[in-house]
């Protein structure tokens, strides 16, 4: 078994996998290699987690809220805006269709989006950036089974 983080990224993954604008360019990783042939393409990544008890009896139960990060990518002369615009909103409708991400979770929420821009390379490179918070729980002493 799995800790039941990596369950809910296994999730996101396959719930994010072959969106329309995105495809199949989709990367278990922060590190995101840009490249034309990859981009419009997403990057998942668990970043925080804050562990809260919610029993005094042991073993206890933990309630965990997840932070859950995706990150679109494009790459683009014009329209790099809309293209952006695009991808989250296919995102942020794709999360929703199961908030308990396959059972792991009680509820899954967007609750930050940041986007960045830079110009260095030969085209303008867009990156939004999508941060999910989602609260699942687990008894202390058995991390793979949820609760």
């Amino acid at each position: 078994m799995a800790h039941v983080r990596k369950s809910i990224r296994d999730n996101v993954v396959t719930t994010v996998t072959s969106l329309t604008t995105t495809g199949a360019n989709v990367y278990r990783t922060r590190f995101y290699p840009i490249a034309e042939g990859k981009t419009p393409g997403l990057a998942i990544y668990t970043q925080n987690e804050s562990v809260e008890s919610a029993t005094m009896t042991r073993p206890r139960t933990k309630m965990r809220e997840l932070e859950v990060v995706i990150e679109g990518y494009a790459i683009a002369v014009s329209n790099l805006d809309n293209t952006l615009d695009q991808i989250s909103l296919e995102v942020e409708e794709a999360m929703v269709t199961d908030v308990t991400r396959g059972g792991y979770a009680k509820d899954t929420e967007l609750s930050s989006v940041e986007v960045e821009y830079s110009g260095d390379g030969e085209k303008p490179v867009g990156v939004v950036k999508m941060t999910f918070t989602v609260t699942y729980a687990t008894i202390e002493n058995d991390a793979e089974t949820p609760v």
